[in-house]
């Protein structure tokens, strides 16, 4: 979507490049994890888990036009892409590179890929304190019964399930 303005454009003859797409993804994933109601969407967790399927569905887009009427449709797509045994890191790494190295071929403004790219970034380099899934249970001493060791996680893994999670409870 193009606006005409006179300051803060970003394209060619003073456009400024709304980015949609990445906006339109971010407000997917946003309404996927409010409906399935997963924790608060003031917690960081929550942002992983936004995040993460922001990123999922803005690069599963091979398109380049997200619609709203085949939401429903992608589900699946976006199910298999963050289920727990595919190489979703390595996917994103590789659509990331691919976007990137198509947005410098054409020399455009691409708003979108800076917000991915952004979240991405969060993605890796933030993390966050969670139960650590591999600990030998009851292996903590004077633990409580809900308690248990945690370990600090790469975002992404913590909002990948999360993700995938509200997908299914959707």
């Amino acid at each position: 979507m193009l606006h005409r303005g006179h300051q803060g454009t970003d394209g060619a003859d003073g456009e400024l490049t709304v980015p949609m797409a990445w906006l339109y993804a971010e407000y997917i994933a946003d309404e996927l994890l409010r409906t399935g109601d997963l924790m608060p969407p003031t917690s960081f967790e929550f942002r992983a888990g936004r995040d993460a399927l922001a990123l999922t569905i803005f690069l599963s887009d091979t398109d380049g036009e997200l619609s709203g009427i085949r939401v429903v449709t992608q589900l699946e797509t976006w199910l298999s892409l963050t289920a727990y045994d595919q190489p979703w890191q390595d996917w994103v790494g590789e659509r990331m590179a691919q976007l990137t190295a198509e947005a410098a071929r054409s020399a455009r403004p691409a708003p979108d890929l800076e917000l991915a790219a952004a979240a991405w970034r969060w993605l890796e380099e933030t993390e966050l304190l969670a139960p650590d899934l591999d600990a030998v249970p009851g292996g903590a001493p004077g633990a409580g019964e809900d308690e248990g060791p945690e370990v600090w996680t790469p975002a992404w893994q913590l909002g990948l399930p999360l993700g995938h999670l509200a997908i299914h409870l959707f």
